[in-house]
């Protein structure tokens, strides 16, 4: 049951130095509790795993599992250049509590198919955490094969894939998706402005930057996804198309950063090479929240 309906992905608030801050992720996390949402994917792409020390990250894991009481599945990524710095997240994630894991193909160096299956394979012999495939190209410039997805599939603790929603994303794509797994395996969606509909189309679970900022408005578009009423997917998607617009164009993950701010709910540093949106983008931001009703 981790991966099903909303997995909410919370920022890592953190300071310049990139030192975790726990009370402000326990505020973003007990938003996410109250919201009742099916999952938390903590340290994801959002939550900037690719820039914080083994350290930091076992302490966010600590403290999610903490604040968390087994009320809600969390889904750490193990994300890492190295195979074995990534099994070593693994079996952090593991020894804090975690209850399943995100597996990217991080690089530098441009991965051949058989070294991405051999790092698969390598971290999933070393936990007995389920595995979510995370399929992010845009990030890792990796693209999984048809071929590779379903050889993957067949190890036994990988149960997920994390795969990126767009306009064609319908029931057949959806099926056709299914097919390459065994019937168990959960098939997700990521890009929060697709990601409903393919969750509608016969997805599993919706892996959501809008779930970890704004989890009630996230939980109202999934649970209107999963009833297969269209008509109030519509109206929800129209209230939240401004919000889209400004991922799409400044990006999602500096917009929730920003919004984190402006909404009160703690004071995020990204780390440097990234910088905040500056003043113009920022009032953008508050125009949405406001007409969100949220300020």
């Amino acid at each position: 049951m981790q991966f099903r309906g909303l997995s909410a992905f919370p920022i890592t608030p953190a300071s310049e130095k990139g030192e975790v801050d726990v009370v402000a992720l326990e505020k973003l996390l007990l938003r996410l509790k109250q919201a009742k949402v099916n999952s938390v994917g903590l340290l994801g792409s959002t939550g900037l795993y690719a820039f914080l020390r083994r350290e930091e990250k076992c302490k966010a894991i600590e403290a999610a599992v903490a604040c968390l009481k087994g009320e809600i599945p969390v889904i750490v990524s193990a994300g890492a250049l190295r195979t074995d710095e990534s099994v070593a997240l693994a079996e952090d994630a593991e020894a804090a509590g975690a209850n399943g894991l995100l597996l990217a193909p991080v690089s530098y160096t441009p991965l051949t198919e058989e070294e991405v299956f051999q790092h698969f394979s390598a971290v999933a012999q070393s936990t007995s955490l389920p595995i979510c495939i995370y399929n992010n190209p845009g990030t890792t410039h990796f693209t999984f094969t048809a071929g590779l997805l379903a050889r993957l599939g067949e190890l036994p603790t990988i149960k997920a894939l994390k795969q990126p929603s767009s306009v064609s994303t319908d029931k057949a794509f959806v099926e056709e998706l299914r097919g390459r797994f065994p019937a168990d395996f959960a098939v997700g969606f990521s890009v929060d402005w697709h990601a409903p509909e393919a969750l509608s189309a016969g997805g599993d679970v919706w892996f959501s930057v809008l779930g970890g900022l704004l989890p009630q408005h996230a939980m109202s578009l999934t649970q209107a996804a999963q009833r297969g009423d269209t008509k109030r997917m519509a109206e929800l998607n129209s209230e939240l198309q401004p919000m889209w617009t400004l991922f799409q164009t400044l990006s999602s993950l500096r917009v929730v950063y920003c919004a984190a701010e402006i909404l009160g709910i703690c004071r995020p540093v990204l780390p440097r090479p990234l910088l905040p949106l500056q003043a113009e983008d920022r009032h953008k931001v508050e125009r949405v929240l406001q007409g969100l009703g949220l300020l």
